[in-house]
């Protein structure tokens, strides 16, 4: 049973209805108003991702372009979107860590001088 998305003519709203058989579809009616003149929109939907397709998509080389494994910001930045691309919560410490290697200035380069 598909929930669709309409605009009410008559009170310019927009509306969320459940149709019960796609079929033979019952007319919409606006529940606001108790017009019977709507436009079906275009509305988004989801795709729930499979654990296996998530990780496919994060070993994709593409996701890997703007990675620079010498700049701590860089590192920061790929790790919080492979964490949010899992739907994992990492907590707030993981978070803080990656906040603050963002911030770190150069990375490595103020570390000690090379020596000849």
């Amino acid at each position: 049973m598909p929930i669709y998305e309409y605009a009410c003519n008559s009170c310019r709203k927009r509306v969320s209805l459940l149709i019960r058989n796609i079929r033979n579809p019952d007319t919409p009616v606006c529940p606001r108003c108790g017009g019977a003149e709507l436009t079906r929109l275009f509305s988004r939907f989801a795709v729930v991702k499979s654990e296996e397709s998530r990780f496919e998509r994060m070993a994709d080389p593409s996701n890997f372009g703007e990675l620079d494994e010498n700049d701590p910001k860089s590192v920061a930045r790929w790790a919080k979107r492979m964490g949010k691309e899992m739907g994992e919560n990492v907590g707030e410490d993981f978070d803080e860590m990656m906040e603050q290697a963002m911030e770190e200035e150069g990375g490595a380069e103020g570390g000690a001088e090379d020596i000849e």
